[in-house]
């Protein structure tokens, strides 16, 4: 079994459930890291939010097109908790370990389905989402990764039972993370083919 998780970050496109998930985990004891409009969702909801920007020491820029890209956010992601060598790396810089990541997409198809232009298509495309995800699916050994509100349940479940998920859950967990990401580029491949300038 992996260490107690201690530190979450959640960035949700679909805020469904997501107070009442963060604040279960804050019950549990564990530091909630959030960007943008759910930080401000979770602060609403009654949860203690540490922003994306103080984590980092860097503030979000380029109108919200970089929050999350940055070695202190996906250092505490890759870092391997058995390996001497990272840990002294991440302690050398001051970086934190993120043992659980919560992110759902930009809700792309929906913004071209709506008859978007391709500007605002464009600008619906996820960066940070999809690197923190797939980040956290590759390191599943010691993060685990939540992408579907659908989990929220089973992953509290664990962590009150065990202090963390267990190997097999983060498994599946990644499992569906590459899944995600290939249907979501292929979505947008599919969409820009159908475009000329």
């Amino acid at each position: 079994m992996a260490d107690k998780i201690e530190r979450a970050l959640i960035s949700v496109t679909d805020k469904s459930g997501i107070v009442d998930f963060a604040k279960e985990l804050q019950n549990l004891g564990i530091e909630i890291v959030s960007t943008g409009g759910t930080a401000r969702v979770l602060r609403e909801g009654g949860v203690n939010v540490v922003d994306i920007s103080e984590l980092t020491g860097f503030p979000e820029i380029l109108e919200g097109r970089v929050k999350t890209l940055h070695p202190k956010v996906h250092g505490g992601i890759l870092f391997k908790r058995d390996n001497p060598e990272h840990i002294e790396t991440i302690k050398k810089h001051g970086i934190k370990p993120i043992d659980l990541v919560v992110v759902n997409l930009y809700a792309f198809a929906k913004v071209v389905e709506s008859g978007a232009d391709l500007d605002t298509a464009i600008e619906n495309i996820d960066i940070g989402g999809p690197t923190l995800i797939r980040a956290s699916a590759k390191n599943f050994k010691y993060v685990t990764v939540v992408v579907d509100p659908a989990d929220y349940s089973t992953v509290l479940e664990e962590i009150k039972k065990y202090g963390n998920t267990t190997l097999e859950t983060r498994f599946k967990l990644a499992k569906k993370v590459f899944e995600l990401t290939s249907n979501y580029d292929r979505m947008i491949a599919e969409y820009l083919a159908k475009v000329t300038l």
